[in-house]
C-alpha cells in the first residue's frame, strides 16, 4: 500500500500537462499520415502496408536534400513526390501483375529499405541539426510554432483531399472502394483508381515522414516501423470519437479532422504512458489493444443488436403459438 502511495506521489501532474503541446505537435505530424492510412483503408478498402516504408523515405529524401543545401520548402515537396512514386509502384504490382494488394505493399515496403539507405549513404541515421540548418520548416525546439506550421499543413490537406474527392474522379475512387463490381460494369476504370488512390495515399505518408525528420531532427531508417498501426489508431480513434459526438451528423469532411484529432489522442496516451512510467516499449502492445477493441466495438455492438432483435421476434412467435 505504500508503495502504491509513493508511485502516485512521484508523478507529477504539471509534467504531464507541460508536455500536451509536444503531443499535438506530433499527433499532428502523424495526422497526415493518419489521412494517407484512410485513403487506402476507408476510401479504397485496401490493406496497404508499403506506408512503413514510405514513411522513412519521406524523412531520408528530405534530410538528405536539406543537408546537401536544399532548401527545405523545396525538399518537402520532392519526398513528397517520393512518395507518390512509392505507391506507384504498390498500385502498378498489385493490378498490373496481378499481386494482391497486401502483398504488393510488402513488396514495395521490403525494397525501400534497402532504397532509404542508399538515399542516406547506406547509414542507418542522418541528423539535421535546427542549429545548423536554419531552413527548418518545422523543429520540435520551438514546439508552438511547430502547431502552427503542421496545423496548416493538416488544414491544407483535408481541404484538398475535401475537393478532390468531390471531383468526378475522386467520387469515381470512392466508388471503387464501396463497389468494385459495380463501378467497373459503370465503365469506371478502376484498377487505374487504385493505383491513383495508392500514390496518394503513399505521397501523404512520404509528407509526413518529411515533417517528422525535421521535427525529430534526424531520417531513421526505420522510423517508419509500425506506421501503419499508428495510422489505423489514429483513424479508429478519431471514427469513436467522431460518431460519438456526431453521430449520423458525420460527414466526409468532419470524418477527416477527426482522423486529426484522433492522431493528437493516440500521441497524447503516447505522453500518458511515459508519464505513468511504464516502459514505452511496452507502447506497440497497448497500440494493437486499442486498435482491436476500437475495430471490436461496432462488430459486438452489431452482433448484440442482432442477438436482441432475434430474441424479440422469438418472444412473439411463442406469444402467437401460445
Amino acid at each position: 500500500m505504500d508503495a502504491i502511495t509513493a508511485y502516485f506521489q512521484s508523478l507529477d501532474i504539471m509534467g504531464l500537462l507541460s508536455r500536451i503541446p509536444a503531443s499535438v505537435s506530433q499527433g499532428l505530424v502523424w495526422a497526415l499520415m493518419a489521412l494517407g492510412v484512410y485513403i487506402t483503408f476507408r476510401i479504397l478498402d485496401v490493406a496497404d502496408l508499403s506506408v512503413d516504408g514510405t514513411f522513412s523515405t519521406g524523412g531520408a529524401v528530405t534530410v538528405i536534400l536539406i543537408v546537401n543545401g536544399v532548401p527545405a520548402a523545396v525538399a518537402v515537396p520532392i519526398a513528397f513526390v517520393c512518395g507518390l512514386i512509392a505507391g506507384l509502384v504498390t498500385g502498378l504490382l498489385h493490378t498490373r501483375l496481378g499481386i494482391p494488394a497486401i502483398l504488393a505493399g510488402i513488396l514495395t515496403q521490403y525494397a525501400l529499405y534497402s532504397i532509404n539507405l542508399a538515399i542516406m549513404g547506406f547509414k542507418a541515421n542522418t541528423p539535421v541539426g535546427a542549429d545548423k540548418f536554419n531552413s527548418l520548416i518545422i523543429s520540435g525546439r520551438n514546439v508552438n510554432m511547430a502547431i502552427v506550421v503542421s496545423l496548416c499543413f493538416v488544414a491544407f490537406i483535408i481541404g484538398l483531399l475535401y475537393w478532390f474527392f468531390g471531383t468526378e474522379r475522386g467520387m469515381s475512387i470512392r466508388s471503387t472502394g464501396c463497389n468494385p463490381q459495380m463501378s467497373k460494369a459503370q465503365g469506371i476504370n478502376i484498377n487505374l483508381n487504385k493505383v491513383i488512390g495508392l500514390a496518394l495515399s503513399n505521397g501523404l505518408v512520404a509528407l509526413s515522414g518529411s515533417l517528422f525528420a525535421q521535427y525529430s531532427g534526424f531520417a531513421d531508417v526505420n522510423s517508419g516501423r509500425g506506421a501503419i498501426v499508428i495510422g489505423l489508431a489514429a483513424v479508429i480513434i478519431g471514427e469513436v470519437i467522431g460518431d460519438a459526438i456526431l453521430g449520423k451528423r458525420m460527414n466526409f469532411a468532419f470524418r477527416m479532422i477527426f482522423i486529426a484529432v484522433g492522431a493528437i489522442v493516440y500521441y497524447f496516451i503516447y505522453t500518458l504512458v511515459l508519464w505513468l512510467k511504464m516502459d514505452p516499449n511496452m507502447m506497440k502492445l497497448f497500440t494493437s489493444i486499442i486498435v482491436a477493441i476500437c475495430l471490436a466495438v461496432p462488430y459486438i455492438k452489431k452482433s448484440r443488436a442482432n442477438s436482441f432483435r432475434k430474441a424479440g421476434k422469438n418472444s412473439q412467435g411463442g406469444k402467437k403459438d401460445a
